[in-house]
């Protein structure tokens, strides 16, 4: 592969691992915002893909792969729920922010 030569697939597994853990933080440090847990999910779908992606071709097998589209699959559907959600919640309170302070 012309990827050998610059990066392993450790540092690609770190970058996978990164991406989920910003997701997770993202959904741990954000309480109102519909948007940004939609945004922190949809990273941790990308950080789990790449995982299943590299982890398949340092294993030379396509069954990762196969997951990985199932996942984008997942993703996709979660994301046109989710935003048909947020546009219902949106019509009926006026705002999307789910706990409001004031």
């Amino acid at each position: 592969m012309f990827f050998e030569k610059f990066v392993s697939y450790q540092e690609y597994v770190e970058i996978a691992i990164t991406v989920a853990l910003i997701g997770i933080l993202g959904i741990l440090s954000n309480k109102k915002n519909l948007i940004i847990s939609l945004i922190s999910i949809e990273m941790m779908f990308y950080g789990l893909n790449l995982a299943l992606v590299v982890i398949s071709l340092l294993l030379d097998d396509i069954q990762g792969e196969i997951a990985s589209i199932f996942v984008l699959t997942l993703a996709g559907a979660d994301s046109a729920l989710a935003l048909a959600l947020i546009t219902a919640f949106f019509k009926t309170h006026g705002d999307i922010q789910v706990f409001d302070t004031a």
